[in-house]
């Protein structure tokens, strides 16, 4: 019986992924940077240190967008007017993945930039 609850509740979390990744733009636009510094990493080759590093910051900016969209999704279903407490709940859930975002960009400046300068330094 607990191997079936466990199962139901796997399924139910990647149906919730699934559901972020085909209704929210910005999950889409994560997804697509994810897959971009991926193909940067295995260019450049990056180091094992950096990988994990970029894996734990895919990590914390899918979860972040995820958070994002089940606190949307339950301020919406609570009220249906306009509502200021409901609007800095939505505003302050998306400032959240925002900071997660530029913090994720600063780091991959700091992994990718020096990459990028060597790799045209040696190609000139």
């Amino acid at each position: 019986m607990k191997n079936k609850k466990i199962l139901k509740s796997f399924k139910y979390a990647f149906k919730g992924i699934a559901t972020g990744i085909k209704e929210e733009t910005n999950m889409k636009i994560h997804i697509l940077i994810m897959l971009i510094v991926i193909i940067l990493g295995l260019f450049f080759n990056i180091s094992k240190t950096e990988w994990i590093i970029c894996i734990i910051l895919f990590t914390i900016v899918i979860a972040s967008e995820l958070f994002n969209t089940a606190i949307e999704t339950v301020v919406d279903m609570i009220t249906l007017e306009k509502n200021e407490k409901a609007r800095i709940a939505k505003d302050v859930a998306a400032g959240g993945v925002l900071v997660v975002c530029i913090g994720a960009a600063f780091i991959g400046i700091c992994i990718f930039i020096p990459k990028i300068i060597l790799y045209f330094q040696h190609i000139k």
